[in-house]
């Protein structure tokens, strides 16, 4: 996790923002910034409408700050939370919470036998290209409830991953200059 980190002459590990960073960020959060400059898009009324309705207010953010679980059903809020976990190095977490939670919707036997072995090969298995940090007794309780899939058979592992979320990187995005953004947004005056 020492990716994008660097030491200082005292020897302090800093954060070194890349410009990689930056524009995956921007790009993320794009489809919240358009602009009605293709033609064919729509007229400049009802891009501003759209465009309102996707970026949250201020007090909209600010009720993001009373809990991670506020934060991850706004689909805004969810969008930035995952653009900042992604400067972090740790969007993995999202994404296996995120995976497990669509996993929770399949309805077939066969369709969620195959989705559990793929989220275990994506996200658990030792060595997984996306691995999160699992303590080995959760690993190996969510490699046993393998045997007999169910709905549940992630839920301690999740459990776990929005437990590491909720202490660590949300409190982390909380502070961030994303969020502080979002929140400290003036108010634009309707024109006249």
């Amino acid at each position: 996790m020492l990716r994008g980190m660097y030491l200082t002459r005292n020897g302090n590990l800093q954060r070194r923002h890349t410009m990689k960073e930056a524009k995956d960020m921007k790009n993320k959060l794009g489809i919240f910034r358009r602009r009605n400059e293709s033609p064919g898009a729509p007229p400049a009324g009802k891009a501003d409408k759209m465009m309102k309705s996707f970026k949250p207010t201020s007090e909209e953010a600010l009720k993001w700050g009373e809990s991670l679980e506020k934060l991850l059903v706004h689909k805004y809020g969810l969008a930035v939370f995952q653009a900042f976990l992604r400067t972090e190095f740790s969007e993995e977490n999202l994404e296996f919470w995120l995976a497990c939670e669509d996993f929770k919707k399949v309805k077939s036997q066969s369709k969620m036998a195959s989705k559990a072995k793929k989220i275990f090969a994506e996200y658990i298995a030792i060595q997984a290209c996306k691995e999160v940090n699992l303590d080995s007794y959760t690993r190996e309780h969510t490699k046993d409830n393998l045997q007999s899939v169910t709905r549940g058979c992630f839920d301690l592992a999740q459990k776990r991953i929005f437990g590491l979320m909720e202490k660590d990187s949300y409190p982390r995005f909380l502070r961030s200059d994303l969020y502080l953004d979002l929140i400290n947004q003036k108010k634009m005056s309707p024109p006249l």
